[in-house]
């Protein structure tokens, strides 16, 4: 059903475009972050919400604290809060506070001087001086030894750096955008993370719900890995079957965008086709239709109630067409299953068919054109003349 919500609503914004959020993966082999979602989607409820709440934040000079797992889109987010701000024509400089050591994190963040320690054979900026006038974001604040949360705090106070074998304060313009996965809250009840910095940290926060929560933002982002790895791949159209779009939504996603980029990659590499089947995929703990359902009435519950709200024209029209192909395709194109699927006769099916231009040779037709002359009912469609059944007038 979820699938079906999906398809509803493509029919009736099929010219709008997707906001979406993209960073080219090969730009990350110049920057010291791993980057663990290069997409990002405002498709799902949740998802506009949240880009509400960045479009908000971003034009201030508020300290930005995001969370989130892993996997969530935290530097996407990050980065957009930059594109958004009056900073955005400055730097924007990434930090992986997790992927340095000890020693080497405060000479990072702060520069050094000539001959400071061994193998400090020039000068360095930090990244609070590379970052002058542009934004700062910090990847896994959570991770930062104790020694440094008290530095980092004095900068964010004194909006200025002391090099590594210098005692001159070299001020600096930078605003901070913080992420992590872990729970400061109780970091700092458990003494790992120092009190006053989180409350310096946490003047705006914005969090990030995992992809099991916005399943909306699921499909129309495993399209667009669909497309970037397909391109690369020297591969001709790959689409999603209708069953693979039912197992990728009743998939937890436990890696979340990082994870669902995998899988589609992965997909793409053995499947024999050009149509992605569930078997391309090796996905564990997907969740049955039955244990999925009350989710999915409620999903397209809320997704008749949005295009009612649209008002388009012939909603009616839209809404049978989808059923009709969004169950054709389900059923491999198999008439029989089809209609046993709708629970309406074969004949009424064939005609829905050629109405919509869904049978070989057939284009689609205005209902208009067509004037019904007889009725078929469950129980006599195996005695109805599909010759008879509808003619044009």
């Amino acid at each position: 059903m979820d699938t079906l919500s999906d398809s509803i609503l493509a029919a009736s914004q099929a010219e709008q475009a997707s906001t979406l959020l993209a960073f080219d993966e090969l730009q990350s082999r110049s920057l010291s972050l791993s980057i663990r979602a290069t997409a990002l989607v405002f498709e799902d409820p949740v998802s506009r919400r949240l880009l509400e709440q960045i479009e908000r934040i971003a034009p201030s000079d508020a300290t930005v604290l995001i969370i989130g797992e892993t996997g969530t889109g935290k530097e996407l987010v990050a980065r957009h809060v930059h594109a958004l701000s009056k900073r955005s024509k400055n730097v924007f400089g990434a930090l992986n506070c997790a992927a340095l050591s000890e020693n080497l994190i405060e000479s990072e963040l702060f520069g050094h001087e000539k001959g400071a320690f061994t193998g400090a054979l020039t000068s360095k900026e930090g990244w609070f001086e590379t970052a002058n006038k542009g934004s700062l974001f910090l990847d896994e604040v959570g991770d930062l030894p104790f020694a440094m949360q008290a530095k980092l705090l004095r900068v964010l106070q004194e909006r200025e750096v002391v090099k590594v074998g210098s005692r001159q304060p070299v001020p600096v313009d930078v605003r901070i955008i913080a992420a992590t996965n872990v729970n400061l809250e109780e970091a700092v009840a458990a003494s790992h993370f120092r009190a006053d910095l989180y409350y310096r940290f946490n003047v705006a926060t914005i969090q990030l719900s995992p992809l099991r929560d916005r399943p909306g933002d699921i499909l129309p982002l495993a399209r667009h890995f669909l497309k970037i790895y397909g391109a690369r791949l020297g591969y001709g159209e790959i689409k999603l079957s209708l069953a693979t779009e039912l197992t990728l939504l009743n998939y937890d996603w436990p890696g979340n965008i990082r994870e669902l980029e995998n899988a589609i990659h992965r997909a793409l590499l053995v499947c024999p086709g050009n149509r992605l089947r569930p078997e391309d995929f090796k996905l564990s703990g997907v969740r049955t239709l039955e244990q999925g359902s009350s989710v999915s009435t409620t999903s397209l519950e809320s997704a008749l109630q949005r295009l009612c709200e649209q008002a388009p024209p012939k909603l009616f029209e839209i809404l049978e067409e989808t059923v009709i192909r969004t169950a054709f395709e389900f059923c491999e194109e198999n008439q029989v299953q089809t209609a046993r699927l709708l629970d309406i006769s074969r004949n009424v099916l064939r005609h829905k068919l050629g109405l919509y231009g869904m049978l070989p040779n057939t284009q689609k037709k205005s209902p208009d054109a067509y004037r019904e002359t007889g009725v078929v009912r469950g129980g006599d469609a195996g005695k109805a003349d599909p010759n008879n059944l509808y003619r044009l007038t």
